[in-house]
């Protein structure tokens, strides 16, 4: 009580002081049975609240008196009248305002942030009603261990996603600030005790590096004349919990925990011209990161706020944001919208100056818009480009939207072709994660890592899109012609030619008129060659002469069929997973850029999508001579009614009766109704036949499906 009234007399002028204790009186004589829930005087959260608007916020007397009686008019121990009487219209406007809100059912979490916004503003006639809602919350906040669990968690949650929010818009960054760090520390009192800890743990070397680190500047800037203070503020508890959420580090990875501000005292003139000075001061001793850079010096934000922030990164790797203002200026970054005029001299005596109204008009209903509440007034450089840092604190510019793969592909083409993933901020990311501007990227690689077509999807650089289709092409023109000299090679051998493959090659490049062999071998595995032809051609017979072969787009016609047998031991070929095909099954071979060929079923799920996209690389194919090992595996799908034992039968007829090898199986039982799937080793399709026959027999199985 004693520092509230000390500072109603260091503020107001003797004739507000005395409306001012006026009114302090009489809250205290109407409040004197009411308590809260410790048991101490109602009356102390009115004078709580009402200094916290006189000298946090810097509202005028009238705003002082409103929230000095806001609980008695709540429980109507005063009519309005009466406060029109004693203390004016506008004090009794504003607790008209205050008292409409407080009715207001917020039990539950169906009032929404927009719903509560659009509240605010159909209540607030007079704009600082929001301001003194603000000062009420925050007290209620401080003194939020005297009431009981439930309404803690209730006041928590409503102060993070409605109060904090709108304490922010208003320009009121300091109580956000504090608002947030009391509800977390009732939300999350384990993590905030620990940051809190580890804030305290770690401050005198932070301070020993503020130090090391502000000490060019502060010798630059006294050099070239210029007046200024330095102040150093640790980021709140709840700012570094959120950065440890969303970037899924621990503390000691949060890189700007702090922050660095350089208040400059200078004539209103030279504003501008002495904080762009200081700028540049800091960016000639550190590295800065564009991307992270705000001026809101030539535009302010909608609350006012008018500052210079630049994150510099230091030799040894450390981030730390700087932000340069005015002595005015930081006024207003800490009192909000209120604080223009305050700085002005208007705050005090009953007639509040219109022009300071209207001003914090246009800021309440600027909340109204229909903009989300935590996205509006967020003015960040509009940029079609991103700035990321490498570990060593070297920037790279790369287009909206890139990729670790383009960031790879920057630093070097190798090493895009062997990256793997990345470490960003901290935090381990694949290949395909998006880059934001200040992201410190640190790339991981392998040497068993190589470009595939799907890596197309996760780039939008064209030096990183112009390198993967490169190597796709030289690795796929190296696949084929292997491939296709595999061919030629075992068509030589059938056709029991007295012929070096050289001699053969040299004929058909002659023939087709073609550069190289290894054109040759590309087209023989692209099916653009037919192998009749090429075996006239190679003995020498006369041949009507032909044009090169045309690389069409569409070749669906072939005309060769590969045997799939034991002879086959030229030809690197493996059994597609999204099908297993097994011996007996219609099949058709499909040209691999890395793999040789793959071994499809005609029904398997993606036979179509292959034959749409790339038919040229299609090949008939079919089984020869005789399966004699279980080389092959199939895959059961079992579905029937539950019942105990059902699984250890199914096991006992596939492993038991027919001595058929299991690789795995799942079952799983849901209300009555019994699935699974069992992988068995089978030499060819009748093996499978033979074990969905005995299967049906068992008790309970209802459907038994071979699965695709």
């Amino acid at each position: 009580m004693k520092e509230f009234l000390v500072a109603i007399k260091q503020n107001y002028s003797e004739k507000s002081a005395r409306a001012i204790v006026s009114a302090l009186r009489r809250a205290n004589f109407e409040l004197r049975n009411e308590h809260r829930y410790d048991g101490s005087p109602m009356v102390m959260h009115s004078v709580a609240m009402a200094r916290i608007v006189c000298t946090e916020i810097g509202l005028g007397r009238d705003s002082v008196i409103a929230s000095l009686l806001h609980d008695v008019t709540r429980m109507g121990m005063i009519t309005r009248a009466q406060i029109v009487e004693q203390y004016g219209e506008e004090v009794a406007v504003i607790l008209g305002g205050m008292n409409s809100i407080s009715a207001v059912d917020t039990k539950t979490s169906s009032l929404q942030v927009d719903n509560f916004r659009e509240l605010i503003v159909s209540y607030s006639k007079d704009p600082r009603v929001i301001l003194l809602k603000m000062a009420d919350r925050l007290e209620v906040m401080r003194s939020l261990s005297i009431f009981p669990e439930l309404k803690r968690n209730k006041k928590s949650w409503e102060t993070i996603h409605l109060y904090a929010q709108i304490a922010h818009k208003l320009g009121l960054y300091n109580i956000k600030s504090e608002m947030e760090d009391l509800a977390l520390k009732h939300l999350e009192t384990k993590e905030y005790s620990h940051i809190e800890r580890r804030l305290s743990e770690t401050a005198d070397e932070r301070n020993r590096f503020i130090a090391e680190f502000v000490k060019p500047i502060q010798e630059r800037l006294t050099k070239l004349g210029i007046k200024y203070h330095l102040k150093s503020r640790t980021k709140s508890i709840y700012s570094i919990w959120k950065k440890m959420k969303k970037q899924r580090v621990g503390f000691d990875e949060v890189f700007d925990i702090f922050a660095i501000r350089i208040i400059i005292n200078c004539e209103a003139e030279f504003e501008k011209m002495q904080c762009w000075t200081a700028f540049s001061v800091v960016t000639d001793f550190y590295t800065h990161n564009p991307g992270r850079m705000r001026d809101w010096i030539t535009i302010p934000k909608s609350t006012g706020y008018e500052s210079l922030h630049a994150t510099v990164v230091t030799k040894q790797g450390r981030w730390v944001e700087v932000q340069i203002r005015t002595e005015r200026m930081d006024e207003q970054a800490e009192h909000g919208v209120a604080a223009h005029w305050r700085y002005k001299g208007v705050s005090d005596g009953g007639q509040s100056s219109e022009q300071w109204l209207e001003s914090l008009r246009g800021v309440i209903e600027n909340l109204s818009h229909s903009d989300p509440i935590d996205e509006q007034f967020d003015i960040t450089l509009s940029t079609n480009e991103v700035f990321v840092f490498t570990p060593n604190g070297d920037l790279r510019k790369l287009p909206d939207g890139a990729t670790v793969l383009d960031f790879a592909f920057d630093i070097h083409s190798n090493l895009g072709m062997v990256c793997t993933g990345a470490v960003v901020n901290g935090r381990k990311v694949s290949f395909r994660e998006t880059l934001r501007s200040g992201d410190i990227v640190e790339i991981q690689s392998s040497k068993s890592q190589k470009p595939k077509l799907e890596w197309l999807k996760y780039v939008v650089t064209s030096k990183a899109r112009g390198k993967i289709k490169q190597y796709l092409r030289e690795e796929q023109a190296s696949s084929l012609a292997n491939l296709g000299r595999e061919e030629l090679e075992r068509k030589l051998r059938n056709w029991k030619m007295n012929i070096t493959i050289e001699d053969a090659v040299t004929a058909l490049v002659k023939h087709y008129k073609l550069k190289t062999g290894l054109e040759v071998y590309s087209l023989i595995a692209e099916g653009k060659i037919n192998l009749l032809d090429a075996k006239e051609i190679i003995k020498g017979e006369p041949q009507v002469v032909r044009s090169k072969p045309k690389k069409e787009k569409q070749h669906k016609d072939i005309q060769t069929d590969i045997i799939f047998d034991n002879s086959l031991k030229g030809l690197s070929y493996k059994l597609a997973r999204c099908c297993n095909p097994i011996y007996g099954d219609d099949v058709f071979g499909f040209v691999t850029i890395n793999s040789g060929i793959t071994v499809h079923r005609t029904d398997c799920p993606n036979a179509r999508r292959l034959e749409e996209n790339f038919p040229y690389r299609k090949i008939a194919a079919k089984w020869g001579g005789a399966a004699s090992a279980a080389n092959f595996s199939a895959v059961l799908e079992i579905r029937g009614d539950d019942r105990p034992s059902l699984a250890g039968n199914i096991t006992d007829v596939i492993g038991q009766q027919l001595k058929i090898n299991i690789r795995s199986m799942a079952f799983n039982s849901h209300q009555g109704q019994f699935t699974g799937t069992v992988a068995i080793e089978v030499a060819n399709t009748s093996i499978v036949d033979m074990v969905i026959y005995n299967l049906k027999k068992v008790d309970g199985v209802r459907k038994i499906e071979r699965v695709k």
